[in-house]
């Protein structure tokens, strides 16, 4: 059978949705938002390694953590940080499993606790989209996430996922307007690729 149709099919659609996503905006988000985050990023690594040669050795500070703070106490601050905004920087948690003895079983956890949190974030959406004073507050301050997520879909909850974007935002953004939450479930596991990523560039503890 002549598969020649099908293919040109699939390239005739990749080529609209590129279409479509460089007309509406996609690429230049992505763009704008990587560069704002490039800087800071660079900016935190750099004085993270500063604070290590000259206030605090980090190998110390987190062996003190370990030792003074239970797992589940620090996973437990980190799935409401997780659940709410995305406010405390997922690297520092990363560099605490670096430091423990089992760092790939807490990565992956962190992992999971991370997908968890823009879970509880989409039902907050769907709660919020419930109670129409809340839901107008909201549609206000996040009306830039919601008309992207409207326009863009899937692809965003990707980008929120994989780059240093919150998450959590995207997340409740994405409840507000009702998203499918099965899709909503497949886009986000991209989450785990960018902790494992983020562990073996950064932190390398693998």
């Amino acid at each position: 059978m002549d598969k020649s149709p099908k293919l040109s099919a699939k390239k005739s659609r990749i080529r609209l949705l590129h279409q479509y996503y460089s007309y509406t905006g996609f690429y230049a988000f992505v763009k704008s938002s990587l560069g704002k985050v490039v800087v800071p990023i660079s900016l935190f690594i750099i004085g993270l390694w500063l604070v290590h040669l000259y206030v605090i050795d980090f190998h110390d500070l987190f062996t003190s953590i370990t030792t003074t703070y239970s797992p589940i106490v620090i996973l437990s601050v980190f799935l409401a940080t997780e659940s709410l905004l995305g406010l405390v920087p997922p690297e520092i948690f990363i560099a605490w499993a670096g430091k423990t003895d089992t760092p790939i079983f807490y990565l992956s956890v962190l992992a999971f606790l991370s997908y968890l949190g823009g879970i509880i974030s989409f039902f907050m959406g769907k709660a919020v989209s419930k109670i129409p004073s809340m839901k107008a507050y909201f549609e206000v301050k996040m009306a830039k996430h919601m008309k992207m997520i409207r326009k863009w879909g899937g692809f965003l909850i990707i980008v929120g996922a994989l780059l240093p974007i919150p998450f959590a935002m995207t997340s409740i953004a994405a409840g507000l307007i009702h998203y499918r939450f099965r899709n909503y479930l497949l886009f986000g596991l991209l989450r785990f690729v960018r902790f494992y990523l983020y562990a073996l560039v950064i932190f390398n503890i693998f």
